[in-house]
């Protein structure tokens, strides 16, 4: 059994400053993932409920285009270096490129059945996305817009992750309590990891330094320490319900973790050691958030505050 971690008593208060709801466009259906391209701005924000990818200008703190036809859209990912964003189309199984410049669809692939979470491995210029419910992982080459792979996972697979130092793609199967390790040169599976303590391990993010995942479990509302080095679990937090969407300030060193109930819980992470700072009520289906890294303001897209759809910008306090 992972010891629950000392010092992570659940906080009343969230240690973060409202700095506005700015109003979001449609109807007050689900929203879900969100990708920042730190070099131009734009924050790529999926309108699952409305079938179209809001793009917000967070400098102009406006909203510049509505891009529709993207049926029930779950995953959204920007690859700045491209200029282009990929968006999973759960309604038609499809991953759909979007091009930055002109904010208009320019390919669709198969993308599986249910595709939803993705990630990016820039050396073999391949996208990953999982096929929630397919239990495989489908595999784009963004060169040529074309599916290269469909990797057969064992189970319901969760959210997908790059990671940096070993150049490795990492994919939750929450049905096995389970991270699995893909080699993308291959597009194999090199290892499976069993995560004590997991129940539906469905949020996933890796750290870019100090070789740590996080995993975030829906069955029992638990946040995992991974350690990427010793290749098992060393911590485990108590968090809000449902969690899902977990984002990273690098350079504060914070860690969001957003959840369906709408609680939200912050933790310090400086090198192997993790602390919960912060938890409290942030909004209703407060389940995505996503950081800037430049002023480290944090974005919550709430589908329905007052009768609207908001995107509610936060920051450290």
């Amino acid at each position: 059994m992972v010891p629950t971690a000392v010092g992570q008593e659940r906080a009343s208060n969230l240690p973060l400053t409202h700095v506005a709801d700015f109003p979001l466009p449609g109807h007050t259906t689900r929203l879900d993932y969100e990708s920042y391209d730190p070099d131009r701005h734009l924050l790529f924000i999926a309108h699952l409920g409305d079938g179209e990818v809001i793009v917000f200008d967070v400098g102009a703190s406006r909203v510049v285009a509505r891009i529709a036809g993207v049926s029930s859209v779950h995953g959204v990912l920007a690859i700045p270096e491209m200029a282009r964003v990929y968006a999973s189309a759960t309604g038609t199984d499809e991953i759909v490129a979007i091009d930055e410049a002109t904010l208009k669809i320019v390919a669709r692939m198969p993308g599986g059945h249910y595709p939803d979470g993705m990630a990016y491995a820039p050396e073999v210029h391949k996208l990953y996305a999982s096929d929630e419910t397919d239990s495989t992982e489908t595999v784009v080459d963004v060169r040529t817009n074309q599916r290269v792979a469909t990797t057969p996972l064992g189970g319901e697979v969760g959210n997908t992750q790059y990671d940096a130092q070993s150049h490795h793609i990492f994919v939750n199967v929450q049905t096995r309590n389970e991270l699995v390790e893909i080699d993308p040169t291959v597009d194999r599976i090199v290892a499976r990891f069993a995560l004590q303590g997991a129940d539906h391990n469905h949020g996933l993010l890796i750290g870019p330094q100090d070789s740590l995942a996080f995993v975030a479990c829906q069955g029992n509302d638990k946040l995992l320490a991974f350690d990427m080095k010793a290749r098992r679990v060393v911590q485990s937090f108590d968090i809000g319900k449902d969690p899902d969407v977990l984002a990273f300030d690098p350079e504060q060193g914070r860690l969001y973790v957003a959840g369906e109930g709408g609680v939200v819980s912050v933790f310090s992470v400086k090198g192997s050691n993790v602390n919960k700072i912060g938890e409290g009520r942030l909004g209703p289906n407060a389940h995505v958030v996503t950081v800037d890294p430049a002023t480290h303001r944090s974005y919550f897209p709430l589908k329905n505050v007052d009768g609207r759809p908001v995107l509610r910008v936060m920051a450290p306090g």
